[in-house]
């Protein structure tokens, strides 16, 4: 009788399985629904990748047009031009401007922007095309460019 008991004991946790009517399915339909599987992860993949495309896409064209945008203002008529400029540091510059006939040599830090002096009489800079800068034409000579 104890074994009857301890058989029926283990025997009851898989009771639950035998009530229950077990599904067969056919070779074929089995492979048919792994197929489907398959292409349908490969169908989100591909509209995955398009929708990223198209929203590289979206953000080089508004940069193009924000570029082009800003091309559009008057060129020749500018009232406020930069003559020259010059790093004191990381955050410090010093910036000569025009504003019509007058120069005026400002100081810019990270806060504040201050008028150090109004030339009297304007700076000229004798070529406008400016020199290349001394990395620019070491590169060309040790890249063997230069036509020196």
């Amino acid at each position: 009788m104890r074994r009857l008991l301890s058989a029926g004991l283990l025997l009851l946790p898989l009771s639950g399985f035998a009530a229950e009517p077990v599904a067969t399915v056919p070779a074929p339909a089995a492979a048919a629904t792994v197929t489907q599987a398959g292409s349908g992860m490969a169908a989100q993949l591909g509209q995955l990748a398009v929708g990223l495309l198209l929203v590289v896409g979206l953000i080089f064209l508004l940069a193009w047009l924000l570029r082009r945008v800003q091309q559009l203002g008057p060129r020749g008529g500018q009232v406020i031009r930069l003559v020259a400029s010059q790093a004191l540091g990381p955050r410090d510059r010093l910036v000569l401007v025009q504003v019509g006939g007058e120069q005026i040599l400002l100081g810019i830090s990270a806060g504040r922007i201050t008028p150090l002096h109004v030339l009297k009489e304007p700076v000229h800079q004798a070529d406008t095309e400016a020199a290349p800068p001394e990395f620019a034409q070491r590169l060309m000579e040790l890249l063997g460019k230069d036509k020196h």
